[in-house]
């Protein structure tokens, strides 16, 4: 998807519909509305965190609104990395690198290309481009990795660039859990976060409910189909963290059972003898 075409399915004034939440003192969420292919309901949410030294990292940054603006204010200012999450999640990265020009900008392996063939936005330079052969040995810089792990999904679809922030036992995510309906995310929209018939069956797959046995399918038959050996070492990496949320750029964040969610979608990780 392109710039472009993206912007068509964003709120054409996303400053009303935007919903801020401090999750934690140092943690912050902006919610908006967000339907995939203009059809599916599924939201979109940037994360701040403040570490430790004070500097800020924005995680799949949302529209640079006068509000939003007033956030980061309110957080210090200090804007120091800039993270895209995957192919996809990037469609904002030029206003915020633009406003915060010292930041390090942070991609995965293709975005930048995809981003120069873009005249809306080319030329903008990635301290941090993860690859399928660097992931293993890729450093941010200290007082990031003091806090941070992360782990790069070079076999998912899009991509996927996933975080971990340890003081708070959080993960961060795009595209890898969905947890629908997106209903903070629409909260001010006007609109119903399970409306539409696309939405609805969309919904009934990429939820957390119960089981969350189509959500493991999709991860499983989908996500991993490309190299799922190297998905499951990933995910065997991931698993080594110790869950109190997650927080998903779709649908609202996951502040309770995070752990089992997550256990229970990559149940068949690595060995695949339990699918159905």
């Amino acid at each position: 998807m392109t710039s472009k075409s993206a912007a068509k399915l964003i709120p054409s004034d996303p400053a009303k519909v935007m919903v801020f939440r401090d999750i934690l003192p140092n943690m912050a969420t902006i919610s908006s509305p967000f339907a995939r292919f203009g059809l599916f309901k599924v939201g979109g949410r940037a994360t701040i965190i403040k570490l430790q030294t004070g500097a800020l990292a924005v995680f799949s940054p949302v529209a640079l609104t006068d509000d939003v603006r007033s956030k980061v204010q309110s957080m210090g200012n200090n804007v120091k990395y800039i993270s895209a999450m995957d192919i996809e999640h990037h469609i904002f990265i030029t206003p915020w690198a633009k406003a915060y020009p010292q930041a390090e900008v942070i991609g995965v392996e293709g975005l930048p290309e995809k981003r120069e063939k873009d005249p809306s936005t080319k030329g903008i330079t990635f301290s941090h481009v993860f690859t399928q052969s660097n992931n293993k040995d890729m450093r941010i810089s200290e007082e990031f990795d003091e806090e941070f792990e992360y782990e790069f999904l070079h076999s998912h679809p899009s991509k996927e660039l996933i975080y971990y922030h340890k003081p708070s036992k959080t993960m961060i995510q795009a595209d890898f859990i969905f947890n629908l309906p997106a209903y903070e995310q629409y909260s001010k929209s006007g609109e119903g976060a399970t409306s539409g018939v696309f939405t609805k069956l969309f919904t009934g797959l990429m939820n957390t409910r119960n089981d969350i046995t189509w959500q493991r399918r999709f991860v499983w038959y989908v996500l991993s189909s490309k190299d799922r050996a190297g998905f499951s070492e990933s995910v065997n990496k991931m698993k080594r963290w110790e869950l109190q949320r997650i927080v998903p750029s779709h649908g609202d964040v996951i502040e309770s059972e995070a752990q089992s969610v997550f256990d229970k979608i990559t149940r068949w990780f690595p060995e695949g003898h339990e699918k159905k």
